[in-house]
């Protein structure tokens, strides 16, 4: 279980850039993203195979953060993870918090990608250490 990659955007609901790492502030979130402060949604997170399920439906152009995750993990079934669930993720340690979400109006990536799958197969989070993340670090679950 890893991280694939970090992404930030300035705004919200558009597509996510990849930086080569993050920091997560406690209770918080990444600094310097739009969807960063202090609410129950601080990080969200979707696994490439969420992904690789889209690129299986024959849509084109999916990249990272085209959903607009901050962090994109591989080798864990993020979606069936109890709210609760601790997971140190780099030096950080993250909290779910809430599994899925739904899509506003007008959202950016919907439009580009014809149909999001954050609402169903994202996950987000809430900081309660903060730490660098950065692409290749480890994801755990803590019992």
């Amino acid at each position: 279980m890893k991280v694939l990659a970090v992404n930030i955007s300035e705004k919200k609901g558009v597509v996510k850039k990849p930086i080569k790492e993050g920091f997560f502030k406690k209770d918080h979130g990444l600094v310097g993203d739009a969807h960063a402060g202090k609410w129950h949604r601080q990080v969200s997170l979707l696994g490439q195979e969420s992904v690789d399920k889209m690129k299986k439906l024959g849509i084109e152009g999916l990249c990272t953060g085209k959903f607009a995750e901050n962090i994109t993990t591989e080798g864990i079934i993020l979606y069936k993870l109890p709210i609760g669930t601790k997971l140190k993720i780099g030096e950080s340690i993250q909290e779910v918090s809430q599994i899925g979400k739904k899509c506003h109006a007008g959202c950016e990536i919907s439009k580009e990608v014809g149909e999001c799958i954050m609402p169903k197969e994202g996950i987000f989070t809430k900081v309660i250490k903060g730490g660098k993340i950065k692409p290749g670090d480890n994801i755990e679950i803590i019992k």
